[in-house]
């Protein structure tokens, strides 16, 4: 961060006063939006679920920020759209995010050190020890003394979607994807992927609906489904806890068509539709509807789809034969053959109807593992341990679930109901506003010429409706 000792700017306006600004305006934020994620927090008990997963092994009367405080602080700045802990060094200031985080004395004034005074909130030196502590930390370390268990994580990640859902749903669609996360320096587990063209890691993500169920970082020298089976049976084992009599399917592309995966399903009572890698076989068993195709093409001019099903085994991969929907379609650029195997028959949902209808939905998810990455920071995994790293990982997860639940909870009903993070932040969360502390009372005085004012009573509104989740 650079450091500069200027403490006035001078402006040119056009007219004969000139403009004068510093930063002396005394207790403000850029942040007073936030108090709506405060109130989101109060209803679901996201981040004192999350505070719960971590060991605190410091000694009680030598705490200044309690575990529950820096995570507040720390999630709560990833949703406000601060990436890095040295962010922090500057955010420690703000009034407002202290009193959010639970700091009773929001000023700092009697904070323990001169230097930290007038600073509520914890330094990156500080919020650092959340994600550089080994899983063995205990009261004797000198500074590793917090540790998350990663095993209560994922856990709660599924406890969340529990929770949200008013009944046991009929159906539930568990969406697995991976993706690339780059890499950009020595970190542990660092290969090679040929695919995506460089050094990363591989995450594993698996979704119901828009509620993330699991963040796993894995190294990339490995098949895509690697790991997923064991993450889709301890979901599909707490889920069925809650609600044994939901139908559960897997969705997912080729890289997920794996006989481990498909043939446990079946042993399980588990349903799936997984994208299927075309070969020479497969485009021979829908040779007839590639010609229909084809001559719909030429005589209507538009692109054309013909849909047909067949069983079909592998030669030796596969145990048995499995029902396989095709897609056999002729665009301006040529052939455009697509397949699908599925555990659906086709008296739940005809060839079209699984392939347009169910499979191909799975395409939102894309959109969330977007919005981690992008808006998130899910990809800053920079620190050189991977455990490290997966800590990283999940507090950019938390950060979804927060905005998830404000989405869904206050900007139901609203012309913000489907928007994404990064639009929720700059037209919801970032609102300017003087801070003034009276005996009773922490008055927020927010811009008067803010746009977003009609939004934020709408949202605040449906806050107040919203009933509390178990937490």
């Amino acid at each position: 961060m650079t450091e500069c000792s200027q403490t006035s700017f001078h402006f040119a306006t056009g007219y004969r006063r000139a403009a004068v600004a510093g930063f002396d305006g005394g207790a403000l934020t850029t942040e007073a939006g936030a108090l709506l994620l405060h109130q989101t927090e109060e209803k679901t008990g996201i981040l004192r679920q999350f505070a719960r997963c971590f060991r605190d092994f410091r000694k009680p009367g030598l705490i200044e920020h309690s575990v529950a405080e820096l995570v507040r602080q720390r999630v709560y700045g990833l949703a406000l759209g601060y990436e890095d802990l040295n962010d922090h060094d500057q955010l420690r200031g703000d009034p407002l995010l202290a009193m959010l985080c639970g700091k009773a004395d929001i000023a700092g004034r009697g904070r323990r050190r001169q230097r930290d005074r007038g600073k509520a909130g914890a330094g990156k030196s500080t919020l650092n020890r959340l994600e550089l502590t080994a899983a063995d930390a205990a009261e004797g370390a000198r500074y590793k003394k917090i540790a998350l268990d990663f095993d209560a994580v994922d856990r709660m990640l599924a406890d969340l979607f529990i929770q949200r859902q008013p009944r046991a749903p009929k159906q539930i669609v568990l969406d697995l994807d991976a993706t690339d996360d780059r890499l950009h320096g020595g970190q542990e587990g660092r290969f090679f992927h040929g695919y995506y063209g460089g050094y990363c890691y591989l995450p594993l993500y698996i979704f119901a609906g828009e509620q993330l169920l699991c963040a796993r970082l894995r190294e990339s020298n490995q098949d895509a489904s690697a790991g997923a089976l064991e993450e889709v049976a301890r979901i599909v084992a707490q889920l069925r806890r809650s609600w044994p009599e939901s139908r559960i399917v897997l969705r997912a592309d080729s890289g997920f068509c794996r006989e481990e995966l498909m043939g446990w399903c079946e042993r399980n009572g588990v349903h799936y539709v997984f994208g299927l890698a075309k070969n020479a076989r497969l485009i021979k068993r829908i040779r007839s509807a590639q010609n229909k195709a084809r001559r719909r093409f030429v005589e209507t001019g538009k692109a054309a789809r013909v849909f047909c099903e067949f069983r079909y085994r592998t030669r030796a991969s596969w145990s048995r034969k499995r029902r396989v929907v095709a897609k056999a379609e002729r665009l301006s650029k040529g052939d455009n053959p697509r397949f699908v195997v599925s555990s659906l028959e086709a008296s739940e949902l005809d060839a079209r109807a699984l392939y347009e209808d169910l499979y191909c939905a799975r395409g939102e998810m894309e959109n969330r593992i977007k919005e981690q990455q992008l808006d998130l920071f899910a990809d800053r995994t920079s620190t050189s341990r991977m455990r490290s790293n997966q800590i990283r990982l999940y507090f950019s997860s938390i950060a979804y679930c927060l905005l998830q639940a404000l989405r869904e909870l206050g900007l139901e009903g609203t012309q913000m109901a489907r928007a994404q993070c990064s639009t929720i932040r700059v037209r919801l969360l970032k609102i300017a506003a003087r801070v003034r502390l009276t005996v009773r009372k922490v008055w927020i005085s927010m811009a008067t010429g803010h746009p977003a004012q009609g939004l934020f009573a709408a949202v605040y509104a449906n806050l107040e409706r919203a009933p509390p989740l178990g937490c």
